[in-house]
């Protein structure tokens, strides 16, 4: 997924050749620059490999739950919850309810 968006790879980081020019750049300070890149670049895919296998787990962790828990009835809220239940108090306490 990841590979397929990058254009390069740390191996082409590290094997790619500059030509040298009359007044180019010192090679050992490119040579050791790419070497950072290519450091950050492993460190990176690292990185993203290990936050896509996070959010697979997570999807299914989420998927597995969803299946668990039972869907209330459409047009349950708290409201009619705390409405059933004051009536069926009402029904079983009675006038006690109201001492």
């Amino acid at each position: 997924m990841l590979a397929e968006r990058l254009k390069l790879t740390a191996k082409e980081i590290l094997e790619k050749e500059f030509k040298s020019g009359v007044r180019g750049y010192k090679q050992d300070d490119v040579d050791k620059f790419l070497d950072l890149i290519i450091k950050d670049y492993e460190t990176m895919h690292q990185l993203v490999d290990e936050l896509q296998q996070e959010n697979m787990r997570l999807k299914k962790q989420v998927d597995e739950q969803s299946r668990r828990q039972p869907v209330p009835p459409a047009g349950t809220t708290n409201f009619d919850i705390l409405k059933r239940l004051s009536n069926l108090e009402r029904h079983v306490f009675g006038s006690k309810l109201d001492d």
